[in-house]
Order: structure tokens, then sequence, then C-alpha cells
């Protein structure tokens, strides 16, 4: 083959795929390239199974300008370390100052290259193009995703170095480009954990911190050097680690693989030796729910060695609940409904029965008729909506208890336009919206009591539809309707408190839906996933899960579903979805299809 391609001289370069498999080992085969004619696109990678391997390979001896950038766009979606095999296409400042750790840019397609209206031709010793494509997405240097919008456009400069006559590229963009499918093949979303002040018990809780690492180039090691290196920006100001500044693996360490036992050891540098025993335990704690996201069944038990290689501590799954309040024990006793006669009722998804049992409480005795309601985390107390919009009540989920005066009330002058579902946060704090046009409002009264306070909103572009509140407190997902549009938003909750009292404010709302014009529910569905309900554009409606920096989460949604007006979830991921639907009140347990529980009823909720 490699003959081949000498004799010819214009050989197209293409990556070998290596199928890791019983014994099986395939390369893919040259493919020959006209010496003239215009650019074709770059072949993005099939959706491939995760043992598969790709390797790019290097120059072609003579290769024109063309097989160039088609071999550098190609090693750039292959499976090298440091991208070793990519920087054989560079020459001059390119090789010495091509960063591809700045950024990832995801296109549509993989990137087209076309030729540069310039002047320019191969005679010359120089030749110019410039990739372009449709922008999906933007992966920053802290390996966060962000959708992205408009078009690609930068060029690439080629010349011929004078030594050996060869083309190489000294000029081009920093970071790496591809495809979608090539992204999908390559990276892989993993939760990086941090600790937020949230937790009701008082204990520390946890909150999750998506990145992107590279799947098959040595991902255990880049998670932890990930999780180590601090929260990413966005996060960043209402998340700590407990892990000392400039904490890093100990130099010299080399791929991280747990043992045997699923045992991890980490050994760090010096900033970590003196780290107290309650302070190790959180750092174990971290990186313990951090890898056990990445591969749930692959480490149970995290050793932190000093940097002479004395341990430092060792935590194992069965002491992580007792260090810190995380997601995966957020598992809720009962799913909560409205019934037909506007109570507030309850079903166990662990149990036979399907009917279900009104709460404890004023709320399920029927005293005041509810639209909506909200159930406390620890599923002691509740909110409820009245059935025109206008009041809202909180009372003890105790048998006995009195209804009492309502916390809230809307001036609104129609159902529509009063109060949203509330939303209880990990703190015991009650959110909820009033949509009142001459005065709308998003508020939050502290532990469901009290004064209620407006939350600043600055930059909010339209009006709150519903509002939902993940388990940390630091992080609000909002329907928000503009033009007759209505999109889903997640924001940073910010608390500040001086002499004057507590302000509260949601600030950084980025779109996590941007092609769905229409979101009509919501809900948080796992530490950093929700399940959405919205119709693309020209489309019908349809009923997915999306990922809190706005990513998409490979496979299909939920199956498919009709007339859905409300969905819940719990945000541990094992229990079933809940959903208002033309069918009435349904679920989806994992691995089956939905049933019918209750024909008459409305606006399903988990605890939060």
């Amino acid at each position: 083959m490699d003959a081949d391609r000498a004799k010819r001289g214009r050989g197209r370069p293409v990556r070998a795929t290596v199928y890791v498999g019983i014994g099986a080992v395939l390369l893919a085969g040259c493919a020959s390239m006209p010496d003239s004619g215009d650019m074709r696109d770059v072949e993005s990678t099939p959706r491939q199974d995760a043992k598969v391997r790709v390797f790019a390979l290097p120059p072609a001896e003579d290769a024109e300008p063309q097989e160039i950038v088609q071999g550098f766009l190609e090693a750039l979606t292959s499976d090298d370390l440091n991208y070793e095999t990519a920087r054989k296409y560079l020459t001059g400042d390119a090789l010495k100052t091509w960063d591809p750790g700045v950024s990832t840019t995801v296109l549509d397609e993989a990137p087209t290259a076309y030729t540069r209206v310039t002047g320019e031709r191969p005679e010359t010793d120089e030749y110019g193009f410039e990739l372009s494509g449709k922008n999906v997405a933007r992966v920053d240097g802290q390996h966060a995703y962000a959708p992205a919008s408009g078009q690609y456009r930068k060029p690439v400069h080629l010349t011929r170095v004078k030594e050996t006559g060869q083309w190489r590229i000294d000029e081009l963009p920093q970071g790496v480009v591809l495809g979608r499918s090539d992204f999908e093949r390559n990276y892989q979303s993993i939760n990086k954990y941090y600790f937020t002040s949230a937790a009701q018990s008082g204990e520390p809780g946890t909150v999750a911190d998506p990145v992107y690492v590279r799947s098959q180039v040595d991902p255990v090691t880049q998670v932890v050097r990930d999780l180590l290196e601090g929260p990413t920006s966005w996060l960043n100001p209402v998340a700590r680690t407990s892990f000392p500044s400039g904490t890093a693996l100990l130099k010299g360490t080399k791929a991280l693989t747990p043992d045997d036992q699923n045992r991890l050891v980490v050994p760090l540098n010096k900033k970590a030796d003196r780290v107290s025993d309650s302070r190790c335990e959180e750092m174990a704690a971290q990186l313990l729910f951090t890898l056990q996201d990445y591969m749930p069944t692959g480490v149970d038990t995290v050793e932190l060695q000093g940097s002479t290689g004395v341990p430092l501590c060792e935590l194992g799954e069965n002491e992580a609940g007792a260090v810190a309040s995380h997601g995966r024990d957020r598992s809720a006793g009962y799913e909560y409904l409205i019934d037909g006669d506007h109570k507030l009722v309850r079903l166990s998804d662990r149990d036979p029965v399907t009917t279900p049992s009104p709460v404890p409480g004023a709320l399920g005795d029927g005293e005041k008729q509810l639209r909506s309601a909200a159930v406390s985390r620890g599923e002691d107390r509740a909110a409820g909506v009245s059935a025109d919009g206008r009041e809202l009540y909180v009372t003890p989920m105790t048998a006995g208890g009195t209804l009492g005066d309502p916390v809230l009330r809307s001036a609104g002058a129609t159902a529509k336009d009063r109060l949203t579902t509330p939303s209880w946060d990990g703190r015991g704090d009650l959110w909820v919206a009033d949509r009142d046009p001459e005065k709308p409002r998003l508020l939050v009264l502290a532990d469901g009591m009290g004064e209620p306070l407006e939350v600043r909103t600055p930059n909010l572009d339209g009006r709150i539809e519903a509002v939902r509140v993940a388990a940390d407190g630091v992080r609000i997902a909002l329907i928000l309707e503009n033009k007759g549009k209505r999109a889903l938003h997640i924001g940073r909750v910010e608390r500040d408190a001086d002499a004057e009292g507590t302000t509260v404010s949601i600030v950084e709302l980025r779109s996590v839906t941007p092609d769905l014009e229409d979101v009509t529910a919501m809900s948080w569905a796992g530490d950093s996933r929700l399940v959405v309900v919205g119709r693309e554009p020209g489309g019908v409606q349809q009923m997915r899960y999306v990922r809190v920096d706005g990513s998409p989460i490979p496979g299909s949604g939920p199956s498919a579903l009709t007339g859905v007006e409300e969905i819940a979830a719990s945000e541990d991921e094992s229990q079933p979805l809940v959903a208002h639907s033309a069918d009435g009140i349904v679920r989806l347990s994992p691995g089956q299809q939905w049933q019918t529980v209750v024909k008459e009823g409305s606006a399903p909720v988990y605890p939060g």
C-alpha cells in the first residue's frame, strides 16, 4: 500500500481505523485523489462503536496542498494523544504555536476547504484555503460546551518547505475544528462535582459541572486533571472545591487506571500534603462522584496520595454519602399530582396500587381547590397554587394541619397572568413567578415562609412561564416567552448578604434549546440533565433530554406521547417519568412503555 502511494505521489491521506474486538484488527485502505480539481468535503467518520480507535496517517510524499489540508483535518478527528500526526502537516510558526487545547469548534458537517481568491498558485510556493461550515457548538479551553450559530470561516495558508520541497501548513486557526459526527464519536460529556452550601441538611451539597473529554485518549486521567483545575467559569462563582489551590497530579504521573478491585490511587503534588482528614475526605468524595459519573461500575474506592507517596486518605462509595449530599441519594418517596377534585394526592412507583391517596394535611383535604403544587425535598411540606392561580399556600404535610392565610397573592387579571407552579430548592427555599403583565416578578420565600423577596433578573428576555430550581440551589431552569415563542434557559443563582439583607440574582442566562421554538414543559431529570417537551420550527411536539450546557444527549429520547401538557422527572434517574397527557396522568418506567395511572388529573411533580 505504501509503495503504491509513493508511486502515485498524490495519495489522499486517510485515517487508519482499528476495531478492538476479539482478536480482529482492521485497517482502512488508501484512496487516490486527482492531481487537480475542486476541493471536496472532508468525509466525516460515521457513528461507530465505543471500542473503535481511529489513527491518522502522516502526509504522503509530494502531497499537493489540497491533500495536506485534507489530511490535517482528518488527523484532527483521530485518537492521537497530543495530535502528533496532525502536527506533521505543519511547519514554521504554525508548528511552534498551534495549540489544539484552546478550543474545539463543532460544525454541522466536517469542514469544507475552498481555495481563497488571493492570486496565489502552487507554482509560487504559496497557497491559501478558507475552511468553512455551519457552527453548532464551541468547547472552550476549560472543556465547557456552548451552542453556537452562524457560519465558520477561517483561513489556512500553506508554503513549500525549501529543504524538502514538501507542502506544509504555516498559518491556521488555533484549536480543533471537526464535524458533529466526529465530535460525538471522539468526545464524551462528564460531570465534574464541586460543593455548594445549598444542602438543607447542613452538610455540603454537590453540583454537577459538565465538561467534554476525548473519550478514547486516556479519559480517566483527563477527568481527574479537569476536576483538579476547578469549576468552569460559568459555575465558579457559586461552587467551591476542597482541593487546595494549585493541586495537580504528581509530576510524572502517567495514565490512571483502577485496579481489579475497582480502586483508584491518585498521587497529588505537595499542595495537598497538609490537608486535614475531613478536607481530604471531601477531596476524595469529589473524585469518587466524578469518576463514577464517567464509569458507574468502574471505581468503588479512591485513595489520595501525597507527593512522597504517603496515603492521605481513602474513601469508598459507602462512606461518600456521609461526606456530602449527592444527586443519586435524592430518591423520592412518592410522585405527586392534582386529582380530578383539585386536591394534592400522591402515588408510589414501588406500590402496585395505582389509586392515588390524598397527602396528609390541608392541601390533601380539599379545603382549597388547587391547580398546581410543589412538595419540599424532605416531603414534609407542600406549596399549592389556588385553582384560579391567584393565591399561594404553604402547609406542613401532617394530619390535622390547617391551611392558614396565603403567603402570596397575584393581581393578574386572568389565570394565565398569575402564579406559576412553585419549586423548592435544596436549601428549603420556595420559588415562584408572578406573570402579572403590570408587575412580572420572580420571587423566593426563605424556608417557604416570610416576606417574598423579589429576585433580580438582569437581561431577562421574556416573561417567565415556568420555574424549576435544581436541588443544588445554584442553578435554575426557566421557560421564557418572548413574542409568542417559548425557550428554555438555565441561569446561575447568586446570593449576596450585607447589613441591609440578602440579595438574590439570576445571572448569565443561557439558552439550552436553540433549535426549539416552542418549549411547553420541562423538568430536571438528573444532576445536569433536563427532560423537555417542545417543537421545532414547522415540526410536531417532541420530548427529549438535554444537558444544562445545551449539548444533545445521544440516543433517542423518551418514547412518543400524545398531547403532553406537563412533565415531571426525578433527579434520581432510576425513577419513572410522569406526564399529564391526552390520556391522563401517565408513567414511563425504565425499560417499559407509557402506562396510564390516573384518568383525571394534572400537574404531576416530584419533590423539588
